[in-house]
């Protein structure tokens, strides 16, 4: 049995770490199959050699968080423990520190949560186009959002206009009951949402009216040019590249345009080609756009999404291997 002591130098540091009924430490005990004790201003970390030094870090990661006044969750504890295993642990520090995006309606600060989520918000400040892809649960589309909320506050731009395309994913859109407006809010309610978290309804309703915020499907920005606004485009995977290329064209003086999606759940009709896809391959050296790419790491969701996400890309990799080994044999013959 191996024992190893973490030194804590305040006890509100050691509160935060533990976590409410103590989740916190139970979730690295069972990671690693370690004995955590807190004595005093120390905390005894019991096990076998590898897996105490790995508990040791994770520890010492997550006080480096708490000592920056960070409230530490299960997300913090799963993600600490991924960046230890990979040895990365050290980046942590970046996450560290007052980088608040803006404050919802209920006074919750937005942050970034892993180091993608971090690259993502320093991109979007500093280009003036920006292609978030990666997968459910990233924060690609609530990052944006906030941004551009904060944006607006600051009189950075005059208005917020988010769009995204009205694709069909089972159920066609004669078939639901109303007007075109009636039609076209299912597509939209995910982004209303988060225009209604970090504005309350009444302040988003206000805006709306006056035309400061703009919600409406893809097909309503053509021929338009958009000066002076913040302009996010969702479920880009789900726009043809004609569709893409019009929406990138509209730009106008003063605006930011931020481009969200997810490669593996296109929702085209089969043989169509992504907008998404085929703008990162061709932007992707063009000054003043960045690209910038998820993975499961990101995942801010319920700890099973993380879970899915990785098997999914398991699954999509085994079968394009497969396919690619049954061509090679075609090629053979």
């Amino acid at each position: 049995m191996f024992e190893q002591i973490v030194s804590i130098e305040r006890m509100e540091e050691a509160v935060n770490l533990f976590g409410s009924f103590d989740e916190n430490i139970k979730l690295i005990e069972r990671e690693y199959s370690v004995t955590m004790t807190l004595r005093g201003s120390e905390i005894k970390i019991q096990g076998e050699a590898e897996q105490v030094s790995a508990a040791a870090r994770v520890v010492a990661a997550l006080l480096m968080l708490a000592s920056k006044g960070e409230i530490l969750g299960e997300q913090n504890v799963r993600y600490a423990i991924s960046l230890v295993s990979e040895g990365k642990e050290d980046t942590l520090a970046q996450l560290a520190g007052n980088d608040c995006i803006c404050i919802t309606a209920k006074g919750k600060p937005i942050k970034p949560k892993t180091i993608g989520q971090k690259k993502y918000v320093e991109a979007i400040r500093n280009n003036t186009v920006v292609i978030g892809v990666g997968p459910a649960g990233t924060g690609k589309t609530y990052l944006a959002v906030a941004l551009a909320v904060a944006a607006f506050r600051d009189k950075q731009i005059n208005r917020i206009i988010i769009t995204r395309p009205a694709v069909e994913a089972g159920e066609k859109l004669g078939f639901l009951p109303g007007d075109l407006q009636s039609k076209v809010d299912p597509y939209l309610r995910p982004l209303y949402d988060a225009l209604f978290d970090m504005l309350g309804a009444e302040a988003f309703a206000r805006y709306q009216e006056r035309g400061n915020i703009e919600v409406a499907p893809l097909a309503y920005m053509r021929g338009r040019t958009l000066e002076d606004s913040f302009i996010i485009l969702d479920e880009a995977q789900n726009t043809t590249p004609e569709q893409m290329k019009m929406f990138l064209t509209r730009l106008g003086f003063g605006s930011k345009i931020v481009v969200t999606g997810d490669v593996t759940q296109i929702d085209l009709p089969d043989g169509r080609k992504s907008g998404l896809v085929e703008a990162c391959n061709v932007l992707k050296n063009v000054e003043d756009i960045d690209i910038i790419r998820f993975s499961e790491k990101d995942v801010v969701r319920h700890q099973l999404v993380q879970r899915i996400v990785k098997a999914y890309e398991k699954y999509e990799d085994v079968k394009r291997s497969k396919a690619e080994n049954g061509k090679g044999k075609g090629n053979n013959k």
